[in-house]
């Protein structure tokens, strides 16, 4: 029966994964203004995905997973670039980081101070930052 549960699913609920990732939805360009000032007094990070791209979904899993609990009060912004496309092209121009998807940009002082893309997002330790 377990091939067949793989196949056509099982009626057992699958557990919901925790994650500790502190999401906050970029949605606004005054939002961003404000991610700036924040960056000035502490480190920050931009999440760019696409909804519709299985990198970006397989990436994001990956991600949520690999943050541990002591990194559960570090500010992640999500960015839908599919919904917020201009929002999107703004990030990349005021932090001076070519536009790539999924790609996570740890900002401090105004500045981006590191960013990735695709699978390497799941190597990076926010913790040295």
């Amino acid at each position: 029966m377990g091939l067949l549960n793989n196949i056509f699913g099982s009626k057992t609920p699958k557990e919901e994964v925790k994650s500790n990732v502190n999401w906050i939805p970029l949605t606004s360009l005054a939002q961003l203004e404000d991610v700036k000032k924040t960056s000035n007094s502490e480190t920050i990070a931009i999440f760019k995905h696409s909804t519709r791209c299985g990198i970006s979904r397989m990436v994001i899993k990956q991600f949520e997973k690999n943050i541990t609990e002591e990194l559960k009060d570090f500010k992640v912004y999500y960015l839908d670039l599919l919904n917020y496309r201009e929002l999107s092209n703004e990030v990349g121009y005021t932090f001076q980081v070519q536009h790539q998807s999924p790609q996570l940009l740890v900002i401090k002082n105004q500045e981006a101070i590191a960013y990735t893309s695709h699978y390497d997002i799941t190597q990076i330790d926010l913790s040295k930052f």
